[in-house]
């Protein structure tokens, strides 16, 4: 098997080590100010969303109604409850904000594109890859600050009303609008759908710049030493494996699904929204007293580490599709 190393993982380490040794960039205020700039760019990410959206291919995945629950069960109260468990262990200020970073990641949505690309490369159901992933986001919306805001209270104040408005507007009203103008401007974004998934993950990096540039000003990371890093690393692939786990024994030995329909369980209840993450970690905390990139940490390597174990068990799954295709 050959393995392409994602460009986009390099691009998130630049990011980095650019917000450490230039920092300030990020203090830049007014109009072109790095967070007007990817608030733009986030509205942008989301409108194109709704421009490229395929109901078709949602009303044809809609009736396989148990892997849709073993999906959003397992993105929406599977990977919560897993961290959860941890929290009644928190002694100090340095242990809840650790484990508050695997809380935001625990109650993120699952990805939607690499979702899709990992389930057709595994030969899976990609109607329902698509309906689930397109869904998630949604959902996501609501989920994600109902579950943060059950601890966050205890420590700031975090208002509900700010952390809505802010989602819809900078969600769900651009994906509406995408939506609306899909007979006018659908088929050029679909086109030029390669640009814009540039597009969107700049706006990422950008995010992701800001997020740790902001922490390094503020000296957040000099609080930790390299034992919460071997931690963070430990804590991402642990939590992966477990919930792959369990989803697969779910999906093989009580649901009894096919093949196809286990491949899209799998790459869709096991993965976590880099995009959803950045937006949601920017504004729910944001104005908290919680380090932002600190926070951000453990979504990243996540992401990284989800990226190159996908890749793996999909070629592992088309190479076996193949091999039963090949023996008929």
């Amino acid at each position: 098997m050959k393995f392409k190393f994602d460009s986009f993982v390099v691009g998130l380490v630049i990011a980095i080590i650019v917000a450490y040794i230039y920092p300030d960039l990020a203090l830049v205020e007014g109009t072109f100010s790095l967070d007007h700039i990817t608030t733009v760019g986030v509205s942008l990410i989301f409108f194109f969303y709704g421009l490229k959206l395929s109901f078709t291919e949602i009303k044809t995945g809609l009736s396989n109604w148990k892997l849709h629950i073993l999906v959003h069960t397992s993105t929406f109260v599977l990977f919560p409850l897993l961290v959860l468990l941890f929290y009644p262990f928190i002694k100090t200020d340095v242990q809840h904000d650790f484990w508050m970073s695997f809380f935001f990641l625990a109650a993120l949505p699952s990805t939607v594109s690499s979702s899709v690309v990992m389930v057709s490369i595994a030969r899976g159901n990609m109607p329902a890859a698509i309906f689930n992933s397109s869904i998630s986001g949604i959902m996501g919306v609501l989920i994600t600050p109902m579950w943060m805001g059950l601890f966050l209270t205890i420590k700031s104040d975090f208002d509900f009303g700010h952390v809505y408005l802010s989602l819809f507007l900078e969600i769900i009203l651009p994906v509406i609008l995408g939506i609306c103008l899909q007979p006018v401007l659908g088929k050029w974004a679909h086109k030029y759908s390669r640009q814009l998934s540039k597009m969107d993950k700049l706006t990422i990096l950008l995010i992701v710049y800001t997020s740790f540039a902001d922490s390094f000003l503020e000296h957040i990371f000099d609080s930790v030493d390299v034992w919460y890093f071997v931690a963070v690393f430990t804590g991402v692939i642990v939590l992966f494996f477990v919930v792959y786990g369990i989803i697969w024994y779910l999906s093989r030995r009580v649901f009894h699904f096919s093949i196809a329909d286990e491949i899209t369980a799998i790459f869709c209840g096991s993965k976590k929204s880099l995009t959803h993450g950045s937006v949601f970690a920017k504004i729910i905390f944001g104005h908290t007293a919680t380090g932002y990139g600190l926070v951000f940490f453990p979504l990243m390597i996540f992401h990284a580490f989800q990226i190159l174990v996908a890749s793996i068990i999909a070629q592992r799954y088309a190479a076996r599709t193949d091999a039963n295709q090949d023996s008929y």
